[in-house]
């Protein structure tokens, strides 16, 4: 291990990854560089540069990452109108990548022989961290403490947090039950009671949104504004991806949007009870899929539809930098050139539903058409029986034949 001199750890500053930061220091007797991302959990983060320089550190990275986060990977991802085995919106998954680039960015400026994070050796993540780092740097070293050390339990981390003297505040009645990951997109909750399926999730665990029968008994009309795929303003006010993101948390956990409670199956094997909170990420997949509605082609639309899964697949497993996923991106961005119009949605007790599109410029939409009254010769009703006659031809020699 003397060959690691350097290392950059992902490091948030609660039990986990300052008993990591201590034991890289002990167990490689290397110099720890520490790095933290503010992708939008919520969390004060005044407090992580003393605790680092506390425990030896001298090199401290704290970065605001929050529109980088939002306009580089949440969006890009929302244009595909990705969701997971039918439910999950990939909050956490979306999330690691942009760690995983930081983290092997600052190894090349600082110098560092390998990076390290505190994702467990059971979960997605660590395959997610790695995968990453190694598109981005193929000969970087990647340490994994859960892994590796024999501290596989809380009560073990805090014996080795005592016997260091590590400083760690104890939140007043044990803090949360449930192991919890939030960012800008969304909020999840994993173990304690969740750990069986039958038992439901308590209430005052939700952090983001109101219970649905608690939601206001008017609803909320929001009007979204999009650009080339993308959300661009909220009720006509402009706003960065992030305000926009922030803005619809905001909007849809006070009318109990975006609460889901599923089992998922992990890439590592196994089967997972979650909880997620998306109250945003929920109201733009519903408006985005109502203003591709009417400005997209239906064969490009079927299409990504097909494609949807597998690229949702390739970043729940990691493969955000995988020339596959990339190359489905570039075809996903090209079908959003005329993606752009408004969508009015209404939030009303824990449901998002569209009550409006519109698009002056790229609609597809044409009333004189589609109308069930008078189309003034816009539309040949004679020509849907040849229509018909041709594509019944294979179903009727189908059927001669088996008689």
């Amino acid at each position: 291990m003397s060959d690691v001199k350097k290392v950059v750890l992902a490091y948030s500053g609660g039990l986990d990854t300052s008993v990591i930061l201590k034991w890289l220091a002990d167990t490689y007797g290397c110099e720890v560089v520490t790095f933290t991302a503010d992708i939008g959990q919520g969390e004060e983060l005044d407090a992580v540069r003393p605790k680092a320089e506390a425990l030896g550190v001298r090199e401290v990275f704290i970065e605001d990452l929050r529109e980088t986060f939002v306009r580089d990977f949440v969006y890009p991802m929302f244009r595909a109108n990705a969701i997971y085995e039918g439910e999950y919106l990939l909050g956490t998954s979306i999330a690691r990548p942009l760690i995983a680039q930081r983290l092997v960015e600052i190894a090349a400026e600082t110098g560092a022989d390998a990076i390290a994070h505190g994702a467990t050796g059971k979960g997605n993540d660590q395959v997610r961290f790695e995968l990453a780092a190694y598109a981005l740097s193929p000969d970087i070293r990647v340490i994994a403490p859960w892994r590796e050390w024999d501290l596989n339990s809380r009560e073990r981390l805090l014996a080795y947090a005592e016997q260091h003297g590590i400083p760690i505040e104890r939140k007043q009645g044990g803090g949360s039950p449930y192991s919890m990951d939030a960012n800008a997109l969304h909020i999840s909750y994993e173990g304690g009671v969740l750990e069986d399926p039958w038992t439901p999730a308590e209430e005052d665990m939700w952090r983001w949104s109101v219970a649905p029968e608690a939601a206001p008994d008017e609803p909320r009309y929001v009007d979204l504004t999009f650009e080339r795929g993308d959300i661009v303003a909220v009720d006509g006010e402009r706003l960065s991806p992030y305000g926009v993101l922030a803005r619809l948390n905001e909007l849809a956990g006070a009318h109990g949007v975006g609460r889901i409670d599923i089992v998922e199956n992990r890439y590592v094997g196994m089967k997972s009870r979650g909880c997620y909170e998306t109250p945003g990420g929920t109201v733009m997949l519903k408006a985005h899929r109502a203003i591709e509605s009417i400005t997209l082609d239906r064969g490009a639309a079927h299409m990504k539809d097909e494609l949807m899964p597998r690229y949702a697949e390739l970043i729940y497993n990691g493969y955000w930098f995988a020339p596959e996923r990339e190359m489905l991106q570039a075809a996903i961005d090209a079908s959003q050139t005329h993606v752009n119009g408004i969508v009015r949605v209404k939030l009303y007790k824990g449901s998002v539903s569209v009550v409006g599109r519109d698009s002056e410029t790229d609609s597809l939409f044409d009333a004189a058409i589609a109308t069930f009254e008078d189309d003034r010769g816009a539309y040949d009703q004679k020509d849907a029986e040849g229509f018909i006659r041709l594509n019944a031809l294979r179903l009727r020699l189908g059927r001669k034949r088996r008689e």
